[in-house]
């Protein structure tokens, strides 16, 4: 029965439109990220980047050669969305974006991730079968169904993401209102809309209008009678989030999702209406039926389980943001900080206090001022540089924070050499001072 189920043929005019769709967005997010500047302030102003702990050997191509890493990605995107030497092309990109992605976290962003993942499922499926430049140089590829199993695996994705973001929702700094005025302070300047904006029950109506939308958009749109009307508030929801939050290609991501939860005759009357419509529900098992499904188990395994490891961790993740990353904790808390770092020589004694502008642009001070695993990183690149002179040093942080607006405390204990712990993935580090102490 479960088989069957899985492996039942679909018509693909989902898939199709979706691929073309994808390609699109990522061939935008690409190319966008050149021209708006962010290529240049993320990865090639920096003298060195903050990668996911890990994966130090990461680094960004050196003068100008990762303009020519987006410009290559921006291609691939582009044969993605024609469909050109497709798996190739998807393997290609999802190799390179998450490079890119482990590469730095300065700029850190839920969606990047999620574009990881979509691309990495983007590899299996079989997208590429239809109004593609592959069929034009092959026909015999050419197919009008998929199983029905490559549907499902986008929409559990989704599931999963839009679950974790409600949930990580419901504190009382998200409920009371308190971080979404905090958020569209910045927003005031807007023409037309920035008064209307600071409004109170402006405030409530997207405190709660987040949680209820997260929370209930999919099973909405998996139901028929609901579905239209979940879809016209997706549009409105994501258009606003576009305009408002200016968050990239994400809201028309979310849209493009959307594909999926329609009848496939839906899709092929509105995009694909020369394409002959597949209903013939054939049940074709492949012979690598087992390990795919071994690999999508643990696959989603893994997306389940990864969110929940910050309630295994000790204290609020908010303040220590252990467990934060890959956990769809999405625009949450606003964060401030100050910090001093103080090297100590070993030898001789002597300390003096770090200038923060020597070594950091304005993005990454923002995060070695605020975030511990950050913080610790920098101290371990200070202890490098110096080393590098032959110096043997210690690295103490006196660090002050503030979440949304509340008083600061004191995050680091100053006491303890940062250059020379080392860094726990899944457990608490003791040198994080408790979120409750004064």
């Amino acid at each position: 029965m479960f088989n069957k189920w899985l492996f039942k043929h679909i018509d693909n005019s989902a898939l199709i439109v979706f691929r073309i769709i994808f390609g699109l967005l990522c061939f935008l997010e690409s190319i966008g990220a050149i021209f708006t500047g962010w290529v240049k302030r993320t990865l090639i102003e920096p003298s060195f980047t903050f990668t996911f702990i890990g994966f130090e050997w990461l680094q960004p191509l050196p003068n100008n050669g990762m303009y020519y890493y987006y410009i290559i990605m921006g291609v691939l995107a582009l044969f993605i969305m024609l469909g050109y030497k497709y798996r190739l092309s998807i393997l290609g990109f999802t190799i390179m974006w998450s490079a890119t992605y482990f590469m730095q976290k300065s700029a850190y962003n839920n969606h990047y991730y999620l574009l990881m993942l979509i691309s990495s499922i983007m590899v299996f499926l079989p997208a590429h079968k239809y109004a593609s430049l592959d069929v034009k140089i092959n026909p015999k590829i050419k197919s009008m169904s998929m199983p029905q199993w490559c549907k499902w695996v986008i929409i559990l994705q989704l599931f999963i993401v839009y679950t974790y973001a409600t949930v990580a929702k419901l504190y009382p700094d998200w409920l009371n209102t308190t971080f979404i005025e905090l958020l569209l302070k910045s927003k005031s300047d807007y023409f037309l809309v920035g008064n209307v904006l600071q409004q109170k029950w402006v405030h409530s109506i997207l405190t709660y209008g987040g949680i209820l939308f997260d929370g209930l958009i999919v099973p909405l749109l998996l139901y028929k009678p609901t579905r239209k009307y979940a879809f016209i508030v997706s549009i409105f929801f994501h258009l606003f989030n576009s305009f408002v939050l200016q968050i990239g290609i994400f809201p028309y991501l979310a849209l493009a999702f959307t594909l999926f939860f329609f009848p496939p005759k839906t899709i092929q009357n509105i995009f694909l209406k020369k394409k002959p419509f597949y209903n013939d529900e054939e049940l074709i098992i492949p012979n690598y039926k087992t390990p795919l499904v071994i690999l999508f188990v643990v696959y989603f395994i893994f997306q389940i389980g990864l969110p929940l490891r910050h309630y295994f961790i000790q204290d609020d993740v908010f303040w220590t943001e252990e467990g934060h990353r890959l956990s769809w904790r999405m625009m949450l808390r606003t964060k401030s900080g100050y910090a001093t770092y103080t090297v100590t020589n070993k030898q001789t004694g002597k300390s003096h206090t770090v200038n923060l502008n020597n070594y950091l642009t304005e993005k990454q001070k923002r995060g070695a001022t605020t975030k511990p695993d950050i913080i610790w990183q920098f101290a371990q690149h200070l202890k490098n540089q110096f080393n590098n002179k032959g110096e043997a040093v210690s690295v103490y942080v006196n660090c002050k924070v503030s979440i949304n607006g509340k008083p600061y405390k004191t995050l680091i204990d100053p006491k303890i050499d940062l250059a020379s712990v080392k860094w726990n993935t899944f457990k608490h580090s003791s040198w994080i001072l408790p979120s409750n102490k004064e």
